[in-house]
């Protein structure tokens, strides 16, 4: 579901959670989460790092600590927080340790960044599950953080996919992804 900014801006916090994931480039999982039903809102981002208030060229430099973050406003009602994480584990590899595909880089690091201590726990049995059930070749390197600051990207970042379906990296990576998740329109 692809919510227009109206609805975005007037979400209601009383019917609403937060969750926030690293799955590599925020552009893609921005593409991902913004079509899953009761998903209000994305917001591509940095969380992690020590830097306040730091800009995507800082990040990608690699001396920020932050990793590229996509923030989920989510109606509970509609969607659970375990079904965001099932959505997660299958839009990236979570074995690869601070990469994705051909991006390298702490800032493309597998993170769950939990808000509370039940976010905490679903995370951490989620990611049980998959690994008891051998989900994966290698070892799931994804870590699992309490939630701190989090800082939007620029303007350009937001919303990447939707305004750029005809971008390199849009049509030969993300627009895959979607199709392959079943997630394109």
């Amino acid at each position: 579901m692809n919510v227009n900014a109206a609805e975005k801006k007037n979400a209601d916090p009383s019917t609403t959670a937060v969750a926030t994931f690293g799955a590599g480039c925020f552009w893609c999982a921005e593409a991902v989460f913004e079509r899953i039903e009761g998903v209000r809102s994305v917001t591509s981002g940095f969380m992690g790092g020590t830097k306040e208030r730091p800009t995507y060229k800082e990040v990608c430099r690699g001396d920020t600590g932050h990793a590229e973050v996509v923030q989920v406003v989510y109606d509970p009602a509609v969607v659970s927080y375990e079904q965001l994480l099932e959505w997660f584990w299958k839009m990236h590899d979570p074995t690869q340790l601070n990469r994705q595909g051909a991006d390298v880089g702490t800032q493309y690091r597998s993170v769950i960044f939990y808000h509370s201590e039940e976010q905490r726990r679903v995370a951490e049995a989620s990611r049980a599950r998959l690994e008891a059930a051998k989900a994966y070749d290698r070892p799931i390197v994804t870590r699992i953080e309490p939630a701190g600051t989090f800082w939007p990207a620029e303007d350009y970042h937001q919303d990447y996919f939707r305004r750029n379906p005809d971008a390199g990296y849009c049509r030969m990576v993300i627009a895959p992804k979607l199709e392959k998740l079943k997630l394109s329109r």
